[in-house]
């Protein structure tokens, strides 16, 4: 895809300059380099960066931000390259800033069960070394293998595990973070509780990278559960699977866990990762993922059976119980690899609703009626726990949505769906440039108003992530 307007990049002005903070060999301007950060995983997007550095420190980042801030030079902060709405993608230029070599965990405090981390730290990373002193951080996005903390900050990350223990907000307590005039501020205090002015912290996290770059990360962690039990549910009907998911939570369970993959999905996925795990029939329209975890086993197992039977007035098949380590592990592959699966299939379009969870069932059912309606190909997989459905899209001539006008009448219907059952467009992907067009679907003018107004307070030259969101020219 071409740039969006970029005329001569004023950035390569200042190649000495970056170079001279952060080394020779961490600015880069060669193609290839050029081409590796010109994309993410958002459809098929592609836009060049005029340069890319590299930075190891806070102070460097300050030093970098202070030239672009003064010569009004685009910059891009960018993470593992995992997003799925395009907030890492260098649209207008500029500087791309990769966090990559942040990627130390500075401190895990076991007395106050805290983490102090650096953004470029994979997630799993992170969890599997707080794992090993029996500590717990749940946030875990399907690319957890792969994304890193810090775009996990910027987009308010959530995951399977959200329904039970919450997204990213839930445990962030303070971040380092360089504004974008180059001043380096702590936004908040390590303490559970402070309730001592605005709320800095939360309102960086999932700003997307617009208001500031997070240097530091201090994290809440929680004891790790000693047991989990899963179980896989096939449902006769999509509708059943989307109406089973309210029904167990109104009988008093909390799963830690609560994942719908209808049967299309989930074909395609076996396929690509070559399992037969999960038996597939052509009878079957959806299937749940269920699991609950904590610390007594017996009651797991009473949950886990109470939870079946109440599953069986809904048209389910047979229960199909995880025996060991082993075949949950296949299952959450087949989980987690279903975003890469689907594309590679051509639904190269997602959108990321959310909805109270008892609409889930008319979400779906809306979602197929405009799929006949405008023509395309859909799958639908995601958090059913807490209402969060991911819809992937295949319509023949179109492998993106951003100014596409074959793909935007059938998006804004979608959303104004979302929007009438009393949801919003994006649960955990955020907004970035491909949905930024439809955020006056869900906000008033007052609304935007006021965020565009917070944008200009942190950034008044516009320079940090400009165009992500909505555009605040």
């Amino acid at each position: 895809m071409l740039q969006e307007g970029v005329k001569a990049d004023r950035s390569l002005d200042y190649i000495a300059s970056f170079q001279r903070i952060t080394g020779e060999q961490f600015v880069f301007t060669d193609a290839e380099s050029l081409d590796k950060y010109a994309h993410d995983e958002t459809e098929n997007l592609h836009f060049l960066p005029g340069v890319v550095i590299k930075p190891r420190t806070a102070e460097e980042i300050s030093a970098i931000m202070r030239i672009c801030n003064e010569h009004h030079i685009p910059v891009t902060p960018r993470g593992a390259g995992t997003g799925l709405s395009g907030g890492a993608l260098p649209h207008r230029g500029g500087v791309l800033l990769s966090m990559e070599r942040m990627n130390s965990i500075l401190e895990i405090d076991e007395r106050n069960l805290q983490v102090t981390t650096e953004p470029g730290v994979i997630t799993e990373v992170l969890q599997n070394a707080v794992k090993e002193k029996g500590l717990f951080y749940p946030p875990d996005p399907s690319s957890r293998g792969s994304c890193f903390i810090g775009g996990n900050i910027a987009e308010n990350s959530g995951g399977p595990k959200a329904v039970k223990y919450g997204v990213v907000k839930d445990y962030v307590l303070n971040l380092e973070v360089v504004l974008p005039n180059g001043d380096i501020i702590w936004t908040g205090a390590n303490v559970l509780k402070n309730s001592t002015g605005y709320n800095l912290t939360q309102l960086v996290v999932g700003s997307e990278g617009t208001l500031g770059i997070v240097t530091k990360i201090v994290l809440k962690l929680l004891p790790h559960p000693k047991y989990d039990l899963l179980m896989l549910v096939p449902f006769n009907s999509l509708e059943k699977a989307g109406e089973a998911v309210s029904a167990i939570f109104r009988a008093g369970f909390t799963p830690s866990a609560m994942e719908l993959v209808e049967i299309n999905a989930l074909k395609i996925v076996s396929k690509f990762v070559d399992s037969s795990v999960v038996p597939v029939t052509d009878e079957m329209e959806a299937h749940l993922i269920i699991e609950v975890d904590g610390n007594h086993m017996d009651t797991l197992m009473s949950e886990m059976e109470a939870i079946a039977e109440l599953l069986t007035r809904y048209d389910c098949g047979d229960v199909f119980f995880a025996d060991d380590a082993q075949q949950k592990a296949e299952l959450w592959k087949l989980r987690r690899r279903v975003a890469e699966a689907v594309k590679i299939d051509g639904y190269t379009i997602e959108e990321d609703t959310v909805v109270p969870r008892a609409e889930l069932p008319a979400l779906i059912r809306g979602v197929k009626e405009l799929g006949r309606q405008y023509r395309f190909d859909v799958v639908c997989y995601g958090h059913a726990g807490d209402g969060n459905l991911h819809i992937r899209i295949r319509k023949p001539g179109s492998i993106y949505s951003l100014n596409n006008p074959d793909v935007i009448p059938a998006l804004k219907a979608l959303f104004e769906l979302v929007k009438s059952l009393g949801g919003t467009i994006s649960g955990e992907h955020g907004i970035g440039l491909v949905q930024k067009e439809y955020m006056d679907i869900v906000f008033s003018g007052a609304q935007m108003q006021l965020m565009k107004g917070i944008k200009k307070t942190f950034d008044p030259n516009n320079i940090l992530n400009s165009g992500k969101i909505f555009d605040a020219e």
